[in-house]
């Protein structure tokens, strides 16, 4: 007897479910895992980024390098970060836009109080109190 896993199998209806969801879901695809500091602080594993979060990035000839968010992208899935550009033939600098998942979260910003409230839910104080 054959047991066939729950949901979508077919890779291509996956990202077609991927590239056409809402863009209040595709906001939580641009999530980034958290600093082992954060992590330990905060008790959650990941979150989604957001503008002037600071993140290193993790993958790539940019390595390593350090900067703040400047623009979240959820209709492409990129961020693009302070620091991380090119130059052009013509001598232009443009900006490179960085997936989510190359990228970790080293400093967040929590000036909005819902996600402040959310990352208390999230955290590791509320599940011990919960379970």
């Amino acid at each position: 007897m054959k047991v066939r896993k729950k949901g979508i199998v077919k890779p291509g209806k996956s990202r077609k479910k991927r590239f056409n969801a809402p863009n209040h879901i595709k906001r939580k695809f641009l999530s980034a895992p958290l600093s082992p500091a954060l992590k330990s602080q905060h008790g959650a594993r990941s979150m989604p980024v957001r503008t002037d979060d600071t993140v290193q990035i993790t993958k790539g000839d940019r390595k390593l390098t350090e900067g703040k968010v400047l623009r979240v992208d959820t209709k492409r899935g990129k961020l693009y970060i302070e620091g991380v550009t090119r130059n052009r033939m013509d001598g232009s600098s443009v900006q490179i836009p960085i997936r989510p998942e190359n990228v970790m979260i080293t400093r967040l910003n929590l000036d909005d109080r819902r996600r402040r409230a959310k990352l208390e839910r999230r955290g590791f104080e509320a599940k011990r109190e919960g379970g």
